[in-house]
């Protein structure tokens, strides 16, 4: 008879915290019942040590010149490699000091109109959740972002472009475990403006549902299992949109100074606008789970569980992952072993060899 023995908190009771927990909770050892030591000494040398998923960040700089969103003006954003636990963080080139902003779900200042981050001295940078996305999806974990102005440029207004000069720049392997966070039970949030809910599974997945009175949009619903180059191939490409009264509203407000048919796209009444059409049937919906793919990657790490949502925005996704971390036991820090490798999010793109 096999037995699987988990490794759980210290004997005494006390929890360790998640640091702790990534190191024994889910560290597992199978032992034989009934068989003398020796037996079980030989079962052991048997077993096989699986590799873990490995941190990567870009093989090489790239850079990228487009038109911000809602300042309209032109920005130029570099992808630069980072080491090892680096993580990803923002520098604004166009200042000589406090430029640094971590791309971090506590460091959001703004949800209205996108996601917003800044440091603790208020310097910030806005509209990242399609450049994050972009990351996510592409599973780079290490990066340091240049940009000469307070906003990413919104490019086409998806995350294909970012995707294409990862793609262009190339991928490697660091010598440091992936750390991902594992939803370990469901957490929820919902306002009268929607709902969103992290819940445990086996890998990243997306479950979105929207519903607007237009008959361009109406009625939309995806699921998608984030894995692999899944994220490049059904969701980077689908642009923001939104409503001609809105976009006017919003342009005379002095916001969306660079919002156009090049990088949205726009409805009004029951009727797309732009001359191509659409990408896909259910664009919209495919761009709201890009949206959150990119604002759930501000938790620092991939992370490993089933988000449902309906109508949820930036505000909600951001809500979430505060209630997520608020709670020790929701959660805990964890890496890909062996099969598990096939749950990360890599863009289809293949690293080369680690390096130190």
């Amino acid at each position: 008879m096999i037995t699987k023995v988990t490794l759980g908190p210290a004997a005494d009771g006390a929890d360790d915290g998640p640091e702790q927990r990534m190191k024994t909770g889910y560290l597992m050892g199978l032992i034989t019942a009934g068989q003398n030591d020796q037996q079980a000494k030989a079962h052991a040398n048997l077993a096989v040590v699986k590799e873990t998923v490995r941190q990567r960040t870009l093989k090489e700089a790239v850079s990228l010149t487009g038109i911000g969103l809602h300042s309209g003006t032109p920005v130029t954003l570099g992808l630069i490699p980072a080491p090892a636990d680096h993580g990803i963080h923002f520098h604004r080139t166009d200042l000589s000091e406090n430029a640094v902003i971590a791309a971090r779900w506590d460091c959001v200042s703004d949800t209205r109109m996108c996601s917003a981050l800044a440091n603790e001295q208020g310097v910030s940078v806005g509209t990242v959740e399609h450049l994050m996305a972009a990351l996510a999806g592409c599973g780079i974990d290490n990066v340091r972002i240049e940009l000469d102005g307070p906003e990413v440029p919104v490019m086409d207004g998806s995350s294909q472009k970012f995707v294409d000069v990862i793609r262009a720049a190339g991928v490697v392997a660091l010598a440091a475990d992936r750390r991902v966070i594992r939803v370990l039970k469901p957490v929820s949030v919902e306002t009268d403006q929607g709902r969103a809910e992290l819940t445990p599974s086996p890998v990243f997945s997306v479950d979105f549902k929207i519903e607007f009175q237009s008959q361009a949009i109406r009625r939309q619903h995806l699921q998608l299992g984030v894995v692999n180059g899944a994220f490049c191939k059904e969701l980077a490409n689908a642009r923001t949109f939104g409503f001609m009264h809105e976009v006017e509203a919003m342009q005379k407000a002095g916001l969306a100074r660079g919002g156009s048919l090049d990088n949205a796209i726009v409805i009004d009444g029951d009727k797309v606008l732009n001359d191509g059409g659409l990408r896909h049937e259910d664009e919209f919906v495919r761009h709201k789970a890009l949206d959150a793919v990119g604002d759930l990657y501000l938790a620092g790490g991939q992370i490993i569980g089933a988000y449902r949502a309906e109508r949820a925005g930036h505000a909600i996704n951001n809500a979430l992952l505060h209630k997520l971390f608020a709670d020790p036991d929701a959660w805990c820090y964890d890496v890909l072993r062996g099969d598990e490798s096939k749950t990360a999010m890599d863009g289809g793109i293949k690293a080369e060899a680690a390096v130190a």
